[in-house]
């Protein structure tokens, strides 16, 4: 049986789940491949890129902060990479990469799914404006989400992201210092780096009301500051992005493999296991 070779690509990967996600889907599917994680700088990736699709590799999946890159990378793309403008599944075929996006279908998946929760109507906040929020945003616009708002550190990102989407009556941008004056949200989306950094996320208990969801597109230790913040602010549900990670990987999988594994086990072997603090979780 010819073993398929795939890859994580990212800075830093050490700790990714992936390779043993996709180990475990493998062997559910009777599916042979080889999945590795290798560290990639940005000013290397389009070199190792290159090399791994010379060596054999048939597709990849790629974390932060190369998505960005990723999208230029790519030949083709499916519909939410284009959307979203940033690449988390590359695909080899027919001499060049084509790119696709998992990670919103992973999220929306997973809370609609998993946790049986109705998106439909909720305003919408999003915190951080890289290549997390850019991947998910398309998926919570297509879930039903009334409104969604964007905040980043650097403002000029966010407004980039809702110049791509084109919905001004459904997708704004706002300044961090003004978040204690637009009251609370139905749902909050954490999307920042602040929890691998060790940041202050400095969030405002306005934000927050009787009936607000608090999701981390983090997992592990890398998520529990923005948790505890939730915690603290009353949000009526708190999710991290442990169930997000494996139900993007399903998707990627899919894509490669033609067939979408369960991932119910899983996931509960995983959030049984432990695992330690991973980067953000839509690697």
């Amino acid at each position: 049986m010819t073993r398929k070779h795939f890859a994580l690509f990212g800075q830093p990967v050490g700790q990714s789940l992936s390779p043993r996600i996709h180990s475990w889907f493998a062997r559910e599917s009777g599916i042979a491949l080889d999945y590795t994680s290798r560290e990639t700088s940005p000013a290397d990736f389009a070199q190792c890129l290159e090399a791994f699709a010379h060596s054999g590799g048939a597709g990849a999946n790629v974390t932060q902060p190369l998505k960005g890159l990723a999208f230029e990378q790519a030949a083709t793309w499916g519909a939410a990479s284009q959307r979203a403008g940033v690449v988390n599944t590359l695909t080899w075929r027919n001499g060049a990469w084509h790119g696709d996006n998992t990670d919103g279908a992973g999220l929306v998946h997973d809370l609609t799914g998993r946790f049986r929760l109705d998106l439909r109507g909720r305003r919408t906040l999003v915190l951080g404006a890289g290549g997390a929020a850019a991947g998910v945003l398309p998926a919570l616009l297509d879930a039903g989400i009334e409104s969604v708002t964007l905040v980043n550190r650097t403002p000029q990102r966010a407004e980039q992201l809702v110049e791509r989407h084109d919905d001004p009556a459904r997708v704004h941008a706002r300044y961090w210092a003004d978040l204690a004056n637009l009251g609370a949200f139905d749902f909050i989306v954490d999307a920042t780096s602040a929890g691998h950094s060790g940041s202050a996320l400095d969030l405002p208990f306005a934000i927050s009301g009787a009936r607000t969801l608090a999701v981390s597109l983090s997992y592990g230790a890398a998520a529990s500051r923005f948790l505890g913040w939730a915690r603290a602010a009353g949000c009526s549900e708190i999710h991290d992005g442990l169930g997000m990670l494996v139900e993007q990987a399903a998707e990627s999988f899919a894509i490669w493999h033609g067939v979408r594994p369960d991932t119910g086990d899983l996931y509960l072997e995983l959030r049984s296991g432990k695992s330690e603090a991973g980067p953000l979780s839509t690697d």
